[in-house]
């Protein structure tokens, strides 16, 4: 891929592409999907600036898997693959492994 460097606060998204096939077997066309709210963030900006002239870093780095607003962002298509650039505003969460650890001893309810 052409290396990209977004400006201010914006990030480039590479869309996941979501199941195709719904649980009962039935395969999905493509005008009938709806547009993927999840991707992978290829490449970010440095960040904005505050009225007072410092840098407000970004919350989200390249690598991270995020959600984002459903009708967000500008389509661009680099060698064949389709990608997002789009505000850092716009990602409304970032997917992160969970894993749930309970006190010994405790029980709930």
């Amino acid at each position: 891929m052409e290396k990209l460097a977004p400006l201010g606060n914006n990030i480039i998204v590479k869309p996941v592409a979501l199941e195709e096939v719904s649980r009962g077997g039935i395969i999905i066309p493509d005008t009938a999907k709806e547009k993927p709210q999840e991707g992978e963030i290829i490449a970010v900006g440095p960040g904005r600036m505050d009225k007072a002239g410092h840098l407000i870093p970004m919350d989200v780095k390249a690598g991270d898997r995020v959600i984002f607003a459903k009708y967000t962002g500008s389509e661009i298509k680099i060698e064949g693959e389709k990608y997002l650039i789009m505000p850092e505003s716009d990602i409304l969460a970032i997917k992160t492994a969970q894993t749930r650890t309970r006190a010994k001893g405790k029980k709930n309810g």
